[in-house]
């Protein structure tokens, strides 16, 4: 079959759907790939077609993501407010790209902020959409929404969960009839799309299949893209993993827009002098910036840069919290905006990370003595990367997907 695979995002909204892609490329059916341009590195790596959705992740929408980031928080109305920023400039192009490409296509898979796009276009087109998810939004009275403050009362799961729902219509909704309407003619919906196939790269280990769930809703287990063949380490860092005792690893990804200097010397005084690996993604931090004892790379497979750690400090993405669960090291998250102090909540409950650590107010005392919390907990967090291990989360989801379609 034809697949098209429609995203919008940092790459680690991206890189989980690459191993999807891969998937159903190994059980026999093409694929292509939309997403934003710097996060397609992976997939053009492993050979899986695919093409550029407009927008720059840096600044689109004046810069939305940055400033969310900046702010912080558990502030669902200014993740939302971002997204609109995001909606508005970019749905029609969205759109009718998707359409160009999924008009050759035998069913649409969608994520993230392009959505609702995947799901216009699917009914527009007259064939199966389904649902690729990083963090759980079907509503449900099991936990709350990753978009609202974790900790709320569990009578309030359910309607918490609808009223995201709600507010993402509210957002999307205008932006994506005036879409419709200039690309195919199509009439304003009044309300969102709710009954629909989902697959959620989520492993059961850390938020368990809801029994309220229907059965076209399934928690797949983790999502990876495989390594590269003939991808090789630096054996410059090759040396310094074997010269010492595990080291630490810090890294926050695409979070950007926050104060460099008191970020740095956080995580130089929660080190301590010992051994650590940082990753700057988008945060602008240097070599120049740390000490000795700290080694800076570049982007890599965390599948396999991780079980070579000690401990994890991360920021919470969904790929990051599950790549480290799943490699068995406990973390400590510093949460900074949307689902991240969901995923924080989740693998302290786990076990296998300390409590979650307030960015505002952080300093290398307080991150310390978390990651010597955290430190603690190696025989929870291999157990549970036992557990993890055993999930094939790519092949359910290409089973589902198979199955959802009509394949």
């Amino acid at each position: 079959m034809r697949f098209v695979v429609v995203t919008y995002g940092s790459e680690g909204d991206t890189r989980p759907l690459v191993g999807v892609c891969a998937g159903l490329q190994a059980a026999g059916h093409t694929v292509t790939l939309l997403a934003e341009a710097s996060t397609l590195s992976p997939a053009r790596d492993l050979g899986i077609p695919c093409k550029a959705l407009a927008g720059d992740i840096r600044t689109v929408g004046g810069g939305a993501f940055q400033k969310l980031v900046a702010k912080g928080g558990e502030d669902v109305r200014a993740a939302l407010k971002a997204v609109a920023q995001v909606a508005k400039e970019n749905t029609e192009a969205w759109l009718a790209a998707t359409l160009e490409h999924a008009r050759r296509a035998d069913a649409i898979l969608f994520s993230g902020v392009a959505s609702y796009v995947g799901l216009a276009v699917g009914e527009y087109l007259g064939i199966p959409a389904i649902g690729l998810g990083l963090w759980p939004i079907k509503p449900t009275r099991e936990f709350g929404s990753p978009l609202l403050p974790q900790g709320l009362p569990g009578f309030l799961a359910k309607p918490g969960h609808l009223l995201v729902r709600a507010a993402m219509w509210r957002v999307f909704g205008p932006s994506l009839n005036a879409a419709t309407a200039r690309v195919w003619g199509g009439k304003p919906r009044a309300k969102g799309w709710t009954d629909y196939p989902t697959a959620y790269g989520v492993s059961p280990c850390l938020v368990p299949q809801p029994a309220d769930w229907p059965e076209t809703v399934r928690m797949c287990g983790a999502w990876s893209s495989p390594v590269p063949a003939g991808w090789q380490p630096d054996p410059a860092l090759e040396e310094f993993l074997t010269a010492g005792p595990k080291p630490l690893y810090f890294g926050f990804g695409s979070m950007a827009g926050f104060a460099r200097r008191p970020v740095v010397e956080a995580l130089v005084g929660a080190a301590r002098g010992r051994r650590a690996v940082m990753f700057a993604g988008w945060s602008g931090i240097e070599a120049s910036d740390l000490p000795p004892n700290f080694r800076l790379v570049g982007p890599m497979p965390h599948q396999w840069l991780f079980p070579h750690m000690a401990a994890i400090v991360h920021h919470g993405g969904a790929g990051t919290s599950h790549t480290a669960a799943r490699a068995g090291v406990p973390s400590v998250v510093v949460p900074f905006a949307a689902d991240q102090f969901f995923w924080a909540d989740r693998l302290y409950r786990a076990g296998c990370a300390a409590a979650p650590v307030k960015r505002q107010g952080m300093d290398g005392a307080i991150l310390g003595r978390h990651l010597e919390s955290a430190l603690a907990l190696q025989d929870k967090s291999a157990a549970l990367g036992h557990a993890m291990a055993r999930e094939d989360g790519v092949g359910e989801a290409v089973r589902l997907i198979e199955r959802w379609s009509g394949a």
